[in-house]
């Protein structure tokens, strides 16, 4: 399985370097997993569907002017983004340490400008607001928009990544506030909300 080739397929465009980026990122997940146990995803072919899945939304979002990502993990999404909008200011917010490391060391490698490492839970980050809020299965949307509403803003868009279980999700409550947008790939939901006028 080729990355570019399954970048094309899902109509992903990014420039030479931003791909090369990717790759080095593919073969130094797999160094610091057989070290460190970083992630259960080690195969090439799955890294690079993991990679395709955090950067779907780049094809119908607009690039906001900065993001945070809650529970970065081993890069997905957060700093899969942070390598596809090297021209904005994104916070990677990862609790455990060794994940940590391996982000702060990935962002040095490649010379992340971009990208800031923020080794703790998201509920104390402290006086900063973001235009987008992202999550790959860190929890229910509900106790997302809870946990993250220090840190928002009246405009912030909220992209989550979830499975098959994404309407039961939405009450009322959240159905009042967002515009519910649902990109659907496979068994991957992209919940996107937008908040009304």
């Amino acid at each position: 399985m080729s990355l570019e080739k399954e970048l094309k397929r899902a109509n992903i465009e990014l420039k030479e370097y931003q791909i090369k980026n990717l790759e080095t990122f593919i073969q130094k997940l797999k160094e610091w997993s057989r070290v460190h146990n970083i992630t259960r995803i080690k195969e090439d072919k799955k890294i690079i569907e993991n990679i395709v899945d955090s950067l779907i939304p780049t094809t119908f979002i607009q690039k906001p002017k900065n993001m945070v990502d809650i529970g970065t993990g081993a890069g997905f999404p957060g700093l899969i983004l942070a390598i596809a909008w090297d021209d904005i200011d994104i916070t990677l917010s990862e609790p455990i340490n060794k994940r940590a490391s391996f982000l702060r060391y990935i962002a040095t490698m490649l010379n992340l400008k971009n990208v800031e490492i923020f080794r703790d839970r998201v509920e104390r980050i402290k006086d900063k607001k973001f235009e987008l809020i992202t999550s790959r299965a860190v929890t229910d949307t509900k106790l997302l928009l809870n946990l993250t509403k220090d840190i928002s803003m009246p405009t912030t868009k909220y992209l989550f990544y979830k499975g098959s279980g994404v309407l039961e999700e939405l009450d009322s409550s959240i159905k009042e506030k967002f515009n519910i947008i649902i990109k659907n790939r496979g068994k991957r939901n992209y919940l996107l909300l937008e908040p009304k006028s």
